[in-house]
């Protein structure tokens, strides 16, 4: 069990970008049966974002606030965190107290009263702006009611040593998995640890890949956004598809999909081996997904060692967005 602001958030997440970042948006049908299902299985940490979806840079939140107003009774179920103070155009964050206060008041606005902010987090650290400038703007939000607690993403280990010296920090969200391990690395699952903060494990399947249904970079659709990720160029994706073949392999001889191993690889180390409890939170577009993602297949000390075995042998090229908004990770 993961404990954000003092609220149990069970052993896994769910994160909405799946529905709002593909070619197509997912008709609300089918997103509302995902996300009914997602609280049925105890996902009830949700992640969305105040930027994601096109054409319209609120399409994230519209689709929130589309479901609570039919379900009003799922609301007080959810822990909704919301990410915003980005400009969706050029991706560039805007980490000022009035930027901060208009993305906020805006997420607002679109979810009309039909549910809460319980975190709210910059999607990147604005190099312009001084963190304890960001997180001072945030903290008055927070004794004002708009948003419950402050939560950071894509954030430097002295990042989150500074913030949390202004205001309690509830969550950080990071990018880990099998093919993502930099916070291991680099003093951001060992901060948390020390602050007693939670890690929120964005891309647990590797933006999909690590579930084996992507086996060229011509299977992704045309206009998918990860055909203009490093990893998923082709010289870089022909290296990196050993990982997948070699976790795939691990799976069959469990009787699970690659997809649930991936996920229990990251539920398997919150609270051990010096990191801080970790959140997964995988997206879906479907009910089965769902229902996929939350089982929980279990790992031995044994299992987890040969996965461990998998990163620490296997090469992974390529960086972990496009060149446009590397600059931005852990700010």
């Amino acid at each position: 069990m993961v404990i954000i602001n003092n609220t149990p958030v069970g052993k896994t997440g769910y994160g909405l970008m799946g529905f709002t970042s593909r070619p197509h948006q997912t008709p609300d049908e089918q997103a509302f049966a995902a996300m009914k299902k997602a609280i049925e299985k105890g996902a009830i940490c949700w992640n969305s974002g105040e930027f994601y979806g096109t054409p319209d840079p609120t399409l994230g939140v519209q689709l929130l606030h589309r479901y609570f107003k039919k379900h009003p009774e799922d609301a007080s179920k959810v822990f909704l965190s919301i990410k915003g103070s980005v400009d969706a155009a050029t991706l560039t964050p805007l980490g000022s107290p009035a930027d901060v206060r208009k993305s906020i008041d805006n997420v607002l606005r679109i979810l009309d009263g039909v549910k809460k902010i319980d975190i709210f987090e910059c999607a990147r650290v604005d190099p312009k702006t001084p963190i304890e400038e960001t997180i001072g703007a945030l903290a008055e939000c927070v004794k004002e009611g708009k948003i419950g607690a402050i939560g950071l993403s894509e954030v430097s280990a002295t990042t989150i040593r500074r913030a949390h010296a202004v205001h309690p920090i509830a969550a950080v969200e990071a990018e880990y998995s099998l093919w993502a391990t930099d916070i291991r690395m680099n003093g951001v699952a060992n901060v948390c640890t020390e602050l007693n903060i939670p890690i929120v494990a964005y891309s647990p399947l590797g933006w999909g890949f690590l579930t084996g249904g992507i086996k060229s970079p011509d299977d992704l659709p045309e206009n998918d956004f990860r055909r203009h990720f490093s990893k998923f160029q082709p010289d870089n994706f022909n290296v990196n598809i050993e990982l997948v073949n070699k976790v795939e392999g691990l799976a069959r001889k469990k009787g699970c999909t690659p997809a649930q191993l991936a996920v229990e690889w990251v539920r398997y180390q919150s609270g051990r081996y010096g990191m801080p409890d970790l959140l997964p939170i995988p997206g879906a577009t479907s009910m089965g997904r769902v229902e996929e993602n939350c089982q929980e297949v279990g790992l031995t000390e044994e299992e987890y060692l040969e996965l461990e075995g998998i990163v620490g042998s296997t090469q992974v090229l390529g960086g972990r967005y496009f060149e446009a908004v590397e600059s931005f990770l852990f700010g």
